[in-house]
């Protein structure tokens, strides 16, 4: 283990995100991988489930039990819902800095998550140290806190289109209309009739509508933006035929009138300190972004209609779940928020 770096593990191996995490971890100046777990591929090496890794990343995958916190600076939670939960639960009182990739802390209490993620949650007391880790909002909190909430992908691409707008109460917070499409990897490692090729190749739809658990997670942070302390999405999905990435088309009616010029304004005055939001001057694509930490956003006026556009796209697994992740960890230990998190996205 190289000397003074900060000393961070993996807990869920088996996954894209466990993978992507490896992937930015490997490189990052401060940082050494202690551990990688997975209850069910124990004492084989990482790279066996994850071949890109050969030679580079050869680690043993040990079991979660076997990870000591007071030993840690860190620990990801790269676990599926529902099951995170009993991980913050047991680690909760060693004081261990924590970030979860999954929806398990995300909303406000408990009785929210489970009206709409349809489980018990197990440790509720959890909410109430939770910090939501969208750092271009929440920065100061993210820097104090021992367990860190990581964004959904959907949420991370809507808020960061529509924040500027609500939080300057330039738009009607109870009719914005979030159209949101994601590659298929949004859907996790393990194939299903949905994701199964056949079914996606050349293909195109809707899911969700309506219901998916990613529209409280979008009005709740939108909603503590606005002075009405409220805001209502219709969000409705779609699965594009790609691997990676998320683009998002967000509609808002104006309540105060604005022109381009003072739209393109509010979006990089509200976003010149954040590192990993770029300002577009035209509609960006999914392969702008693709392998990055970047969210890139392209705010646009309809004088016609009277609507507020906002395109906003990431790389689902880097700036939706993994590079966010990694940002938020160097928040948390006091480095360089940007470190590990430099690389140009990869194109085509």
């Amino acid at each position: 283990m190289p000397k003074n770096k900060r000393r961070v593990s993996i807990i869920g191996a088996s996954g894209y995100t466990g993978s992507e995490l490896a992937r930015i971890l490997i490189n990052h100046p401060n940082v050494s991988i202690a551990h990688i777990t997975s209850e069910t591929h124990t004492e084989k090496l990482f790279s066996d489930l994850h071949p890109q890794f050969i030679g580079r990343l050869d680690t043993h995958l040990v079991s979660s039990e076997s990870v000591r916190p007071e030993d840690q600076d860190l620990l990801f939670l790269a676990l599926p819902h529902g099951v995170s939960m009993e991980f913050v639960k047991r680690w909760s009182a060693e004081g261990i800095k924590i970030i979860d990739l999954s929806g398990d802390f995300r909303l406000s209490d408990a009785s929210i998550y489970e009206a709409w993620y349809k489980q018990t949650h197990v440790f509720p007391e959890g909410f109430a140290k939770a910090v939501y880790g969208l750092p271009g909002l929440h920065e100061d909190q993210i820097c104090s806190a021992n367990l860190v909430a990581n964004p959904g992908c959907y949420p991370t691409a809507s808020i960061l289109a529509l924040a500027p707008l609500i939080a300057g109460q330039y738009v009607d917070p109870r009719q914005v209309i979030v159209d949101a499409k994601s590659g298929t990897t949004g859907a996790g490692v393990k194939a299903n009739n949905t994701t199964h090729f056949s079914n996606v190749n050349e293909n195109f739809k809707a899911y969700g509508l309506g219901t998916h658990r990613h529209t409280i997670e979008i009005e709740e942070q939108l909603g503590g933006l606005h002075s009405s302390g409220t805001a209502q999405v219709q969000f409705t999905p779609h699965l594009l035929p790609i691997d990676r990435g998320i683009l998002v088309t967000a509609y808002a009616n104006m309540d105060k009138a604005i022109n381009q010029k003072e739209m393109t304004g509010i979006f990089r005055e509200f976003y010149k300190k954040a590192p990993f939001v770029r300002l577009r001057n035209e509609a960006p694509a999914v392969k702008d972004v693709r392998g990055s930490n970047f969210c890139d956003v392209f705010p646009y006026v309809d004088d016609r209609t009277g609507k507020l556009i906002v395109v906003s796209v990431i790389d689902n697994l880097v700036k939706g779940a993994a590079g966010q992740a990694v940002h938020n960890m160097n928040l948390m230990l006091g480095l360089d928020p940007t470190a590990g998190l430099k690389d140009i996205p990869m194109k085509p």
